[in-house]
Parts: C-alpha cells; structure tokens; sequence
C-alpha cells in the first residue's frame, strides 16, 4: 500500500511466482487499510473495493459524489480515523470533515464498483481543462518493453499552457525513441493524456521506502529560481 501497483509488474510477479499481490490503500489519519483487492477477487491495476465497516466516496470540486468513471477526491469514513492533527488548526480543518476524512488522492470508480488510482491531488495535471492522471501515463509507459520505470509532471510550453512531460527510466541494454514511446501510449490512451515531451534519465528521484519524488522533478523542470 505504499505505492500504487501498476498492473503490468502485478501481472508478470504472478506469471513469475505464481500467486497474486493483495494490492490496497491506508493511511496515517485512518491508520487502517479502507480500499483493497482480496484473494479471490484480485482486479490488477485497481485498487479494489472498500473494506468492511468503511465507506468511500468520490467527490468534485463542488463537493458533490462524481458519477461513476469521473475523477474525484476520495473521502473515507470508519471507525479509526484520527482526530485531529496536533497543533495545525488548518490542515486539521482542511482534512477532518465532520465524518468523512479527506485522503487527499484522487480516484475513479468503475461501473462495477472497483476503485482505480489516478494520483495524489497535488500531482495531478489538468491539460486542455481535463483531467489528466500521471500514474495511468506512467504505468501505460511501463507496457512497453524497453521501459523499467515512469514518472510524469506538468511542464509549461512556450504559451504557457500544461503538457505531460514523462521521465523515463530504460532497461538495461534497451533502446527506445520519444517518438516510439508517443506512439505506444497514443494506441492505448485517449489522444490528450499522450506525453508531449519526454526526457531518458539513469534514475527517478525516490523517497527512502521508494516512492517517487514528483516535487523534485518539478522543481528540476523549474530550474534555479533567482
């Protein structure tokens, strides 16, 4: 639960080892998992269903539940949510909505109940005034055979408009062009959610249980700041 699963590393350990990842979400503030797959009913590139005794739900920017396959923020409610936190008035406020808690991630719920992962709210990328969630581009990216790992940010074109811009890891002895990788995610994804720009890079910048560090990319994207 650390790190979303994308579903092609979740496909090939069970092709590899045979069994499945129970792949699922918690957080400090609700210290309790409260969405997961389960044996039996494993959904790779989901994140599953809520557990029992909690509920979820999906909110707009308006406060009100999204439809089904639209991107939401994710509220949660149970029995081990936190109070409070300690001396932050605002952030307590910000996140400790009567019941509900708010995760601060955003994610889409299919017509079967299954909840997908689409980013940390602050990660998302509107482009063209659409959602975009760089976790689906990144683990669409790492489909394609010569890619090991994806991370995507927002960069600002020359009209200062949001495009995706995908950091990319290669496999050793792997070769791969911005253009085939373009291609790749264009015949997977709708046309608008294909990254614009594309930079190989030896490493992705990584937190010490191995989360990536999409800030730092930014910051890099911004270069020095006078």
């Amino acid at each position: 639960a650390g790190e979303a699963l994308p579903a092609e590393i979740a496909q090939r350990f069970k092709a590899h080892f045979g069994c499945d990842i129970i792949d699922g979400i918690g957080s400090t503030e609700m210290l309790h998992i409260f969405l997961s797959n389960r044996p039996g009913d494993v959904r790779y590139g989901t994140t599953g269903k809520p557990v029992p005794g909690y509920e979820v739900s999906l909110r707009g920017e308006d406060g009100r539940e999204v439809p089904d396959g639209e991107i939401g923020d994710l509220y949660i409610q149970g029995p081990s949510a936190a109070l409070l936190y300690w001396n932050n008035r605002e952030k307590t406020r910000e996140t400790f909505q009567g019941a509900w808690t708010k995760s601060g991630d955003k994610y889409v719920r299919d017509a079967e109940g299954y909840y997908t992962y689409a980013g940390r709210s602050d990660d998302m990328l509107k482009v063209s005034g659409i959602y975009v969630s760089p976790f689906e581009v990144e683990a669409t990216l790492m489909q394609h055979q010569a890619v090991l790992e994806a991370a995507v940010i927002g960069a600002q074109d020359a009209d200062g408009l949001t495009k995706t811009k995908a950091f990319v890891v290669l496999k050793d002895g792997q070769t791969a062009t911005p253009d085939d990788l373009k291609a790749f995610v264009k015949e997977r994804l709708a046309p608008y959610k294909y990254p614009r720009l594309i930079e190989f890079v030896p490493e992705l910048p990584k937190t010490a249980t191995g989360k990536i560090q999409r800030f730092r990319l930014r910051e890099r994207e911004q270069g020095p700041q006078a």
